[in-house]
Order: C-alpha cells, then structure tokens, then sequence
C-alpha cells in the first residue's frame, strides 16, 4: 500500500470523491496539489479548506499561470498547432504542465504516488500518465476511476453525501467545464447529441457574435521572438495579456468553435471551445509570419504544426520529438519579432495591419506601378525552365511536332 498520495485536486465532483475514496482503499496519507493555471477566482476560492474537510492532510496551492503560458501556450502558439484544424489545444496544452507541477509537490512532499480524475474513457488519463512516465516513473499511478465502483455522477453525489463531504456539484450542472488563461471547454448535457445546437447558455466567456458591438475594435500585439510582450504599445507580462486580450475578444464573441473530434482512445466525442485572446494571439502570429518567412520556411512550419498539434494532445509535450521540434520552431522565432494590428468584429479576428524589421516584403518589388528594381522579362526564362519537366513529358507523349521531338531526343 502506498504510504503518500498525492492527487491533482482541482475540487470538482470527481476529485472531491478521491480523497474520502483513497483514505478508504489505501493505507496512505493524502494530499491534495492544486495548480492554478488561470481556471479562475471562483473555482480557486475556498479550495484549500474544502480538500481539508474532504480528508486530505494537507493541500498546496501553485500558481503556475505565467510558467503555463510562457513554457507551454506561448511556444504553442508560435509553432501554429491546430488540432484537426480548429481546436487550440487548451486543455490538452494544461496538463502537461499541471502534471508536472503535481509531480514537483509530489517529490517536495516526499510522496511515492500519484493519483488523477481522469475517466477511462478520455484524453486527459493518458497525458497526466505520460508526464508521470517521463518524470517520475518510480511514483505509483492510481486512476481511480478505472477500478472504483461509481459509474456516474449520481453515484458519486450520493457517496459524498453519505461522507458529508461538502460540494457544490449536483444532478442539474450538466456541463463538464474545464478553464485555464488560454480557454474554457464545455462537454456533456445537450452537446452528446451532435444535431443539437449548442444552448446560448453554455457560453461563459464569450458574447454571442450576433449580439456583439456593432462598430469593430483593433488592437495591436507587439512580437518578441514570437511572445506577445505589447499590448496597444503598453508593455504587459503574460498573465495580464492574455487577461486582457481574453475580455476583449470576448465582449466581441471572438473563439468560439463548436468540434466533433477523434479522441486519442479511438471515440468521436462533441466540445465547444472558448478561447477569445489565443484566437486573437494565433491569429496575429499567423500575420506576422507572412511578412518574415520565406515560402519554403513558411511551409515547413504548416507541416510541422500538424505533427506538433498531434504530439500535444496525445500528451507527448515530454519526448524528445518535442524537444526536437520546439527547437527548430525558436529557430524560427528569431524573426518573428513586429506588431500586428487584429480587428474583432462579431466572432472574427481578422489581421488587417502588420510591420517588422525583419519584414521580407519590399514594396519596390511588389509594386504593380513602374519600378527601376525588377525587370519583367526576366520572368520569361524563369518560367521556361520552371517548366522544362512539363514541356519534356508533352514531347515524350506526343504533343510536340516531329522537328522539336527529334531535337530533344537528340
């Protein structure tokens, strides 16, 4: 048996179930980790007594807001990951760095377990169990909710009742919801069924885009290396930026998406996503990117957003493929330095300004009145040998006359 437990708490149904449930099947001591990656005021408030009350023996709270993005959204952000091609990987891109944070408290608390909420049936499970593996791999891992007897929320309502552990869940909050600085995921309830619309009322951080200002807002982010360090051209740390970006894009129903998604487990399973300041961070990243890379770098970094989205939300952020690919995405960064100016009008941000020092565009070039620097018929040999394998292949099939035929042959 276990002699310290140590369980990411986050004090919702689930995880206020594990501790009086632990204390029963395991002859440990346990304590409750919770870190704080932007869920918010409310759910943080009072946290630390209710783990108390549950049972644990002690219960720490980490503030990791500004590692989590700095260390894991912001790097992100930059390599362009879209998971199938619309979600922004927030709650996939947390856990890494909530498992770490765990396993950091676990070492610091001299525990020889780990435990997690996780159901068997989702992503989560296998991205706390991967952080674990790469990390600690000694520490014994106990998912509770592969082996104990509860099957829903009715029967763990029903055994916290019995235990008179304190909770604010019941059998009419229908949603799962979970937040961090970078998004806030809804699943559960009217969403099992992909026809149904998403209910007006599951939205919390975002306004619906049809009720939106009328009259559009631009701001303008100012790059570092591919961090956002400026907001409208006040310098801000990570935390407040995306604060700030997250109102504002919010009040004008800015990242909203509505996803049917292959889980890692095998399933299809329905969220909506709300993620108002990443939509406005990515977007603007995506701008400044046109006016720094070059063609081929540019399409290396589209490939490698797929794989580096398929590695975050498999739960793989500690492997040496991210290590390998991060590398070359800062690589990268070292142009992506500029500010962007992004308008957001009902639900869209849209980039509509941008400039760097480092910009590859030169207008002399591009120009389409007269210019001293580009000599338009240098496009004619160019194109000519641009084609030279098309042309070869129509002589080969046929479609040249003989004379031109026999000349290529010869």
């Amino acid at each position: 048996m276990s002699r310290k437990i140590a369980v990411a708490y986050s004090g919702g149904l689930d995880t206020s179930a594990m501790i009086p449930w632990l204390l029963e099947h395991h002859d440990a001591e346990v304590v409750a980790v919770v870190v704080d990656v932007g869920q918010g005021a409310e759910e943080l408030e009072g946290i630390e007594g209710k783990a108390l009350r549950s049972g644990a023996s002690h219960c720490e709270v980490l503030d990791i807001r500004e590692t989590f993005l700095e260390e894991f959204a912001f790097p992100m952000a930059v390599s362009g990951a879209v998971y199938e091609g619309r979600y922004l990987l927030g709650t996939a891109i947390a856990r890494p760095a909530i498992a770490r944070a765990q396993v950091e408290a676990a070492r610091r608390l001299d525990c020889d377990a780990v435990a997690h909420g996780c159901t068997g049936k989702g992503n989560d499970q296998v991205r706390f169990e991967a952080t674990y593996a790469a990390l600690a791999p000694d520490l014994e891992v106990i998912a509770p909710w592969r082996t104990w007897e509860f099957r829903g929320r009715e029967d763990l309502l029903a055994y916290l009742a019995k235990h008179k552990v304190p909770t604010t869940a019941s059998a009419t909050k229908i949603y799962s919801r979970d937040g961090n600085l970078w998004h806030l995921s809804h699943e559960g309830g009217a969403l099992e069924d992909p026809w149904n619309s998403p209910p007006e009322d599951l939205w919390v951080r975002t306004a619906d885009p049809a009720a939106a200002p009328d009259r559009a807002v631009e701001v303008v982010i100012g790059f570092e290396r591919g961090r956002p360090r400026t907001l409208d051209g006040r310098r801000l740390d990570a935390v407040p930026m995306l604060e700030r970006l997250n109102a504002l894009a919010g009040e004008h129903g800015v990242g909203r998406i509505d996803l049917i998604e292959n889980r890692l487990v095998g399933m299809k399973s329905r969220g909506c996503y709300e993620t108002p300041g990443g939509t406005v961070i990515m977007e603007a990243l995506r701008g400044l990117e046109e006016l720094v890379l070059d063609r081929r770098l540019h399409r290396w970094r589209q490939e490698q957003a797929i794989a580096f989205a398929e590695l975050v939300y498999d739960g793989r952020w500690f492997t040496p493929l991210r290590e390998v690919l991060e590398a070359g995405f800062e690589q990268m960064a070292n142009a992506l330095d500029g500010e962007v100016r992004v308008r957001l009008f009902k639900g869209t941000a849209t980039t509509v300004g941008r400039r760097s020092p480092n910009s590859l565009y030169a207008e002399a070039f591009a120009t389409f009145s007269k210019d001293e620097v580009y000599r338009q018929s240098d496009a004619g040999g160019f194109i000519r040998l641009f084609t030279l394998p098309s042309r070869i292949a129509a002589i080969r099939d046929g479609k040249a006359d003989a004379p031109v035929a026999e000349a290529v042959r010869s």
